[in-house]
């Protein structure tokens, strides 16, 4: 971990290199609310640039040296290379450089009451859910969340009291940067295996940041895996949640509403305190809501404010997000990247009632896809039909070539189409009213949903 040094001492003006990230645009929106001068640039127009842009903060499209005159520091991500000519630039000129997740755990530490909220699955879209109820409770917070929440249009929020939401991501050790009052673990999976080796790896990891938490570490106790990874936290620090009895808070008679949106009955430490109903589906939601519940606990906020703050959060930009029904074809959008999230996405889409449910997947970045071939393969034969994009790369060269042919030729709903105007055109040609269409992956591959939409309100 670094130091807590006051690394914004003496600054103005800050650069941020690739500003559209979803881990940069929040931190600029803080940032930028806290009085201090923007600038950024980036190789990809996006939604958060739009959002960045109305803001009155200047984005330049490319990288290039001139970017950086006249900044006191410069932000980067671990995406960005060494040569990238702004970095070279900052070095020319003597203007101090500091990683993303450095800046972020810095930020983090000036509040005394930040929770982080961790887990290979589920982070945007539980720290949402959390920011939502705390908003819905009148407080507050400081907000960073990977994903646009509805009820402040941002991916950050720079609040007024002492409490700070923040989604807290495992990609390269980047949350050790930080020592949250609470933390909550929501799962422990075998991903970003490329740096973590394995998944012992993965839960080494997942300790080493709950032992870094300064207070409560609240956790699944449903998870084999995030119970390993907590063994070694002193028990007085642990809160539990799940479905079995023993935990802390706990959610029973358990059923679905509306086809697949969770609704049970919360109790703690054996006390009946509410029933809750959930405003997003997919049962992997019940746990995530207990978590939220837990953390809200902890800030005060009593049992019905919580169950109608988690009844009012109807998802996170790109987390099951309905965009809207086009001749009568329902799509929708979502993140999931990795197998298990497609799992639970497309579980959740098949309960609701739909005719068909079409999966359009870009796979995100080679090594990911290249060791969870066969894992991909099978969950997203699990809709009617899917449709799968080439691969995007991201920070990554193939080194192992790998290339999307190789999953559709295991499936029996599979179909291969490199660029999103093919499979546009393709799924526009083919829905019929009735069906669920939903774009999934963590690219740009939302234009493609949108390149859908404007098929489909040509029949209109």
């Amino acid at each position: 971990m670094t130091e807590n040094r006051n690394w914004l001492d003496n600054v103005r003006r800050i650069h941020f290199i690739g500003i559209g990230g979803s881990g940069m645009s929040p931190l600029a929106e803080i940032l930028h609310a806290k009085g201090y001068q923007l600038s950024g640039s980036d190789n990809n127009e996006s939604d958060n640039l739009t959002r960045i842009r109305s803001l009155g903060i200047p984005v330049v499209m490319g990288h290039h040296p001139e970017n950086v005159a006249g900044a006191d520091l410069v932000v980067y991500t671990a995406a960005i290379p060494a040569d990238n000519p702004e970095l070279m630039a900052a070095a020319d000129r003597g203007i101090p450089t500091l990683e993303r997740a450095i800046l972020l755990g810095w930020i983090s530490r000036q509040f005394g009451n930040t929770i982080a909220v961790a887990g290979t699955h589920g982070k945007t879209t539980s720290s949402s859910m959390l920011s939502q109820v705390l908003l819905e409770a009148g407080t507050d917070p400081s907000i960073f969340i990977g994903g646009r929440l509805p009820a402040i249009n941002a991916n950050g929020h720079a609040g007024t009291n002492d409490t700070m939401v923040c989604e807290a991501c495992e990609f390269k050790d980047h949350y050790l940067e930080m020592t949250p009052a609470v933390s909550i673990i929501l799962n422990v999976d075998a991903d970003h295996l490329d740096y973590f080796g394995d998944l012992a790896g993965v839960i080494r990891s997942f300790a080493n940041f709950a032992a870094q938490t300064t207070g409560h570490v609240i956790y699944n106790a449903d998870d084999p895996n995030t119970v390993a990874a907590v063994k070694d936290v002193p028990a007085e620090k642990l809160i539990s949640f799940g479905t079995t009895d023993g935990c802390d808070w706990q959610a029973k008679n358990v059923t679905t509403v509306r086809g697949s949106y969770g609704k049970y009955d919360l109790y703690c430490k054996g006390e009946f305190l509410h029933t809750v109903e959930l405003g997003v589906p997919g049962a992997h939601n019940v746990l995530n809501s207990l978590g939220v519940a837990a953390a809200a606990s902890l800030c005060g906020i009593d049992a019905a404010t919580i169950a109608a703050g988690i009844l009012a959060f109807h998802g996170a930009g790109r987390r099951f997000e309905f965009l809207g029904t086009y001749a009568g074809v329902t799509v929708a959008d979502d993140y999931a990247h990795h197998p298990t999230e497609i799992a639970a996405t497309l579980d959740a889409a098949k309960k609701l009632e739909h005719n068909r449910v079409w999966a359009i997947h870009q796979p995100f970045t080679f090594s990911r896809t290249a060791r969870h071939l066969d894992d991909f393969a099978q969950v997203l034969d699990t809709a009617d039909v899917a449709v799968i994009s080439d691969i995007m790369g991201s920070r990554e060269v193939n080194e192992w070539g790998v290339h999307t042919k190789q999953m559709t030729d295991r499936m029996k709903h599979g179909v291969y189409l490199p660029t999103f105007t093919e499979i546009a055109a393709y799924v526009a040609d083919r829905v019929q009213p009735g069906d669920l269409v939903i774009t999934m992956g963590g690219g740009d591959v939302y234009k493609c949903a949108r390149m859908i939409i404007a098929l489909l309100k040509e029949k209109e």
